[in-house]
């Protein structure tokens, strides 16, 4: 008689396959056992049986892999417009070619990413991913599951899930994104007067995340702004527009920067250089007037008195200055570029395109339409006005006496020159380099004021008196300074007053 057993579905399955031994038939099997071998033996296949049913009972899927998913340890910085690959690998290593292998941010589904049966699905892709990932297969065999996302935005920002699912086993890793971009470098403006100073604006567009703007004064200590305005464009990207008043007391040459923690830079600081002609003055015989008229009332009219003798004095004094200090420049011919068309007397200038039959001399210049002035000053100061005639493409300024007349030269002080205007577009710039944008519109009339002694020159609207531009102290070389201007447009005249 056969042992009974609890297990007969389990038994069944040990007993079948080929390869199996003797010791592992049902003890009823056995021929010549005598009923107490066919015991032991019944007692000992039935132990065997049940460790293995047990085993299979409390590890389900035990022929399923196991294995971690692993990703960095750190967040991942991309930069916007960019592509970044975000990894993901298996440990130990396995091939994943028949598992699924999803990318997600919050839900499962829509998914970023989903490989599964061996190939890509993109049913239920979240919309803003469309055409913007790739799966890596190139290393499944070897557990690698890494994805890249293509043309970054700031909105790909966040968490992603790496899912990898083997049969009822499931492991996933979670990535961090951090997306940056650097944006324009700073750009410093002269917005007006405001509060008693000056109104700078330093504007900066394509950043994000939102950097900070720092104003700092030469000495690099840190200055407070007064307003700051911020918005972001269709993209998600940031425009900032900081503003700063300038005083005649507070240190009058300021520079914007920006700061980016994600970057761990400052970038491409922007300087503002200011003379004492910028800030308006109070008439100190004005206010002197003004108190002496509410304390000392019958001493009016002395006052008056005093005030009117003191202002012919002042103006006498002026008018003496101006005579001292004005140069009469004329342009000179030698150094005309071919294109250019001079008047007799050397005050007036315009361009022609009919190239102008002169001798190629080493003082010409060949490529950039430009004449320099006859008279080149060393020391003192000096001033002369330009007028402009059209609204074509020119500008105004000073050249040092060694300034490149062949070739393409560069029009700012790194080139030798220093000037304003409107060299190549519809928008009045100072020729720094970058050229710095100008508030004002182009004036019909402009005084070019020259201080060798300080190395500095500045430029000021002759109908208004308003500042333009100043170049700061020193940056001028010492050596000979010539008047310089320069003309591309048939449409514009440039004429020295007297």
């Amino acid at each position: 008689m056969c042992a009974w057993s609890p297990f007969p579905g389990i038994r069944r399955g040990l007993w079948s396959g080929a390869g199996r031994s003797p010791w592992d038939a049902p003890p009823c099997l056995l021929s010549g056992s005598s009923s107490g071998e066919m015991e032991v033996l019944s007692v000992g296949s039935f132990l065997h049986e049940l460790i293995i049913f047990f085993l299979m009972l409390c590890v389900p899927g035990l022929d399923s892999a196991r294995f971690s998913v692993i990703g960095p340890d750190h967040p991942v910085t991309a930069v916007v417009g960019g592509h970044i690959v975000l990894p993901c690998h298996l440990s130990p290593n396995m091939s994943v070619e028949n598992m699924e292998v999803r990318w997600f941010r919050h839900e499962l589904t829509p998914f970023v990413h989903l490989y599964r049966h061996g190939e890509e699905e993109f049913g239920q892709q979240m919309p803003e991913y469309r055409d913007r990932t790739v799966l890596l297969t190139d290393g499944i065999a070897d557990g690698n599951v890494d994805l890249v996302i293509l043309n970054v935005r700031p909105s790909d920002e966040g968490q992603y899930r790496c899912s990898v699912q083997d049969g009822d086993f499931q492991e996933e890793a979670v990535l961090e994104l951090e997306v940056a971009v650097s944006g324009s470098a700073p750009q410093i403006s002269m917005e007006g007067y405001q509060d008693g100073g000056i109104l700078m604006v330093c504007h900066l567009a394509g950043w994000y995340p939102e950097p900070e703007v720092l104003w700092r004064d030469l000495s690099g200590q840190l200055l407070s702004s007064s307003v700051e305005t911020k918005s972001r464009d269709a993209q998600g990207l940031f425009e900032i527009k900081s503003s700063l008043v300038v005083t005649e007391r507070s240190n009058q040459n300021v520079s914007c920067s920006v700061r980016s923690a994600r970057f761990s830079l400052e970038k491409d600081p922007s300087t503002f250089y200011m003379s004492d002609s910028f800030f308006p003055r109070a008439s100190p015989w004005m206010v002197g007037w003004s108190v002496t008229l509410v304390i000392l009332l019958p001493f009016v009219c002395l006052a008056c008195f005093l005030f009117r003798l003191t202002g012919k004095i002042r103006t006498e004094l002026e008018w003496r200055r101006a005579l001292r200090d004005a140069a009469n420049v004329t342009l000179d011919p030698d150094t005309a570029h071919p294109e250019l068309v001079l008047s007799g007397d050397g005050k007036r200038v315009r361009w022609e395109r009919t190239w102008q039959p002169r001798p190629d001399t080493p003082e010409r210049f060949d490529t950039e339409e430009c004449v320099l002035g006859r008279e080149g000053f060393t020391s003192g100061r000096h001033y002369w006005e330009v007028e402009v005639g059209g609204w074509g493409l020119w500008a105004v300024g000073v050249a040092r006496e060694s300034v490149s007349r062949k070739g393409w030269i560069s029009l700012s002080p790194q080139g030798g020159i220093w000037g304003v205007g409107r060299p190549g577009g519809d928008q009045f710039l100072a020729l720094t380099d970058p050229a710095t944008p100008l508030p004002l519109s182009p004036p019909s009339r402009i005084r070019v004021c020259l201080d060798c002694d300080r190395g500095q020159v500045t430029f000021i609207d002759a109908g208004t008196e308003a500042p333009i531009f100043t170049f700061p102290p020193g940056s001028l070389p010492g050596e000979r300074i010539r008047p310089w201007v320069c003309v591309v447009d048939t449409d514009t005249e440039l004429r020295l007053s007297p």
